[in-house]
């Protein structure tokens, strides 16, 4: 083997750290990225391990289905991994086909417990350069009992067009200070301006050496997420609930806007995240560590945004794993806690106050149905719909109900799965 494939090795070892992580439900990759053995890499290193979990992640149905048609039976789980990043390197990275068959047996035989099995690595990977994984079919790149939900819920033709994003990198999206003078951003930053103001940024590379970062005038927010707090339309001195807040995009949103801003979430080391970029950013909220349907606090709010947690399947553009960490009994168990903070959320309103509810997930039972049970058992919260283009949501995520269905494929260049309803309390 030469240098420059051994010099590879250490990155690809931490890549089948992430793709375990991932697919073993331990946390998943961002977790697994932020361990020790990881940050330790070089940075060329971390990126080039990232890129070939992601590599996996996004392309693992199609290789799965290869894989299994040259092994007899499933390998041990280093194995398989060893297995999947070989493909994804020879199938969908521009790594040469001997290099990615090469490393993939170097790798094997230096773990015990894959060493057994360099053989069968060098034997199933050299069969798939022969006859590789199709690349054509964006319904074997979700899971299929995940696509299957989809097509009942959109049909056979969009669900199609959303597991095709599944493949895709996305580029990064900037939301800005209101202060910020987009039109030279976006020139500085080589970027589009979307329908909201969200920068569409394809540079590649650590986001903390691009332009205007340290200066706290834009923060990454993708643009479907940056939606929903715009549809709450706070203005300067309004009192706002920010549920769920973490990691915070939503609470800069707000607290941008000049609004006093209450950031809430369960987690006290996610909220650490929140505090760091409201300090980068200038700006100041309350920031709290509490359960959001059980806090103690007799305060009402003008304005509250529920993020509510759930599947989070609307984020596989940059969260691949999720689709394969996901369960069937998920939804419905989260769709139990929605239902809970969104009671929550409504007794803190005060009369006449606006709430808007999201999710990041694509599964109607945490939106739509979400929606109509609040309304059957809320006699004193009214749905406020939301109008075509509004908060530079595309014009097809609009339903008839007035409700935000934002889907993957409805942006050029994709953008997160959501789901967004607002609703009014009455005043009496």
């Amino acid at each position: 083997m030469t240098q420059e494939l051994n010099d590879g090795l250490p990155a690809r070892e931490a890549a089948l750290t992430l793709i375990d992580a991932a697919l073993s439900r331990r946390g998943g990759i961002d977790e697994a990225a932020s361990a020790n053995g990881f940050r330790f890499l070089e940075p060329r290193e971390r990126a080039f391990a990232r890129a070939l979990a992601m590599a996996v992640l996004r392309h693992l149905g199609p290789i799965d289905r290869a894989l299994a048609a040259k092994l007899q039976k499933a390998p041990p789980d280093r194995v398989m991994h060893l297995l999947r990043l070989g493909a994804a390197q020879a199938f969908y990275l521009e790594v040469p086909a001997f290099a990615a068959v090469a490393t993939s047996v170097e790798l094997a035989g230096a773990n015990k417990a894959s060493r057994p099995f360099k053989g069968l690595v060098n034997a199933v990977l050299r069969g798939l350069l022969r006859d590789p994984p199709p690349t054509n079919d964006p319904t074997l790149l979700a899971p299929p009992w995940l696509y299957s939900r989809w097509v009942a819920a959109f049909g056979e033709a969009t669900a199609r067009e959303i597991a095709s994003q599944i493949a895709l990198e996305p580029a990064t999206d900037l939301s800005l200070k209101p202060s910020a003078d987009a039109a030279v951003l976006a020139e500085a930053l080589e970027a589009e301006i979307l329908d909201g103001g969200t920068l569409r940024v394809r540079r590649k590379g650590d986001v903390a050496a691009w332009p205007n970062f340290e200066d706290g005038t834009w923060w990454v927010q993708d643009a479907a997420a940056a939606i929903p707090a715009r549809l709450l339309d706070v203005k300067a001195g309004d009192s706002v609930l920010d549920l769920c807040a973490a990691p915070g995009g939503k609470t800069l949103q707000l607290a941008a806007a000049g609004a006093s801003v209450v950031a809430l979430d369960r987690s006290a080391a996610r909220l650490k995240r929140v505090a760091e970029n409201l300090e980068r950013m200038g700006l100041t909220a309350e920031i709290v560590a509490a359960d959001a349907a059980a806090w103690e606090d007799a305060r009402t709010f003008d304005a509250i945004l529920l993020d509510a947690p759930c599947s989070a399947t609307g984020t596989f553009r940059r969260h691949p794993d999720v689709l394969w960490a996901a369960r069937p009994g998920d939804v419905a168990s989260l769709a139990g806690v929605q239902s809970k903070i969104l009671d929550s959320a409504a007794d803190r309103l005060k009369p006449g106050g606006r709430l808007v509810y999201t999710v990041c997930s694509l599964e109607p039972e945490e939106g739509e149905a979400q929606v109509e049970a609040f309304l059957a058992r809320r006699k004193d919260m009214a749905l406020e719909p939301i109008t075509a283009g509004e908060g530079g949501s595309p014009e097809a995520s609009l339903t008839a109900r007035g409700t935000l269905r934002l889907l993957p494929h409805q942006r050029d260049g994709g953008q997160d799965g959501f789901f967004a309803a607002r609703f009014r309390k009455a005043t009496a």
